[in-house]
Order: C-alpha cells, then structure tokens, then sequence
C-alpha cells in the first residue's frame, strides 16, 4: 500500500522534530545550558536578569582556573554562581583589613574592589582539599560564598560549568570575561 503525501510528510516532521529535541537534550546535558543570574552578589561583573550560557564542557578537558566564574548546586535546586579565588591545596585567610592572603601572599585583584566587612571562616586559615576550591562573589560584602560555613569548599565533582556567554541584555552580550592575572602584592 502507497504511503500519500500527508502520512510521508507527517512522518518526515515527527522524524526531524524527535532528531531536533535529541540534539537540544545532548547539547543542554553535556555541552552548555541557559542560566539566570538572581540577586547582587557578582556586581559589578553580572548583574540580578543576567541571562547566561554555561558551558559544561571545558572542564571536561581541564580544570577550573582562578577567577573562573563557576555555577554549582546549593540546595533546594537553587544554583550559585561565584569566582573561584582559592585552587587545591592552597591555604586561605582573609585579614581584619579584608586583605586575602593565598599561602602567606597578599593578592591583588580587580574583583571584589570594596573592603571586605566579614572574613567569615576565612578569618583564620583555610586549607583548601585536594578536589576543592574556594569562591567569592564579586560584590564581597553582598555575597554567601566559601567564607559562609553553610557554603564552605565547593567539590569539583559539584561545578557544573562556567560562566561563558552573557546572552541578555542585548547592550551586554559577549563573553563573560575572566581574564584577571594572579598577582602577589609586593
């Protein structure tokens, strides 16, 4: 029995459909996802309706660095996204000052430019685990990060990816920049 044009055609959408829900499921699970920026604590580099793309892949190749901005799982479902300061294996400490010291070493930093108000745990020395790092928000006295006990260390095996693409607004879209070097203050 000859298939008609309808039933040829109707079998061709479903096909391609199914193909392109396929594709979008991989690309969402495996390779990048959409996200939205809520609340203040990475001003003045994202900012509360940021809409951006995470891209779950790179770390797949190689670790994070510092000063990626990462996302990971808090509770509730809730995601937080934050800039990693501390690597593995590093000691941590911020000063009455709101200096933070990597092993012993001040570091200077164009993130987080106002003074730091609480050092939280990060006021006696932190070492860092082996699979662990350390994050703040940009917007320091506005942030629950690694210094708040009900954060602490992020695992590496709980980043989802990093922050990539700002897609909206539209005055503000391009590449999520980290490109701060690490520097000791001498």
């Amino acid at each position: 029995m000859k298939e008609s044009y309808g039933e040829k055609a109707a079998i061709e959408f479903f096909l391609y459909a199914a193909v392109v829900i396929g594709l979008t499921f991989l690309v969402i699970q495996f390779v990048g996802q959409r996200t939205v920026v809520s609340g203040a604590s990475m001003e003045p580099t994202l900012y509360d309706g940021d809409h951006l793309i995470v891209d779950k892949l790179t770390y797949r190749w190689r670790e994070p660095e510092r000063f990626d901005i990462i996302v990971f799982p808090h509770e509730d479902g809730v995601y937080y996204i934050k800039r990693i300061i501390g690597m593995p294996g590093e000691r941590v400490r911020i000063d009455e000052k709101g200096s933070i010291y990597i092993n012993g070493e001040r570091m200077s930093e164009s993130y987080g430019k106002e003074v730091i108000d609480s050092a939280g745990m990060a006021g006696e020395e932190l070492v860092i685990g082996e699979e662990e790092y350390f994050v703040m928000g940009d917007n320091r006295n506005n942030s629950m990060d690694s210094r708040d006990k009900r954060v602490g260390m992020i695992q590496r095996k709980d980043i989802i990816g990093r922050a990539y693409f700002r897609i909206f607004p539209l005055d503000k879209i391009g590449l999520v920049d980290r490109r701060q070097k690490y520097k000791k203050d001498v």
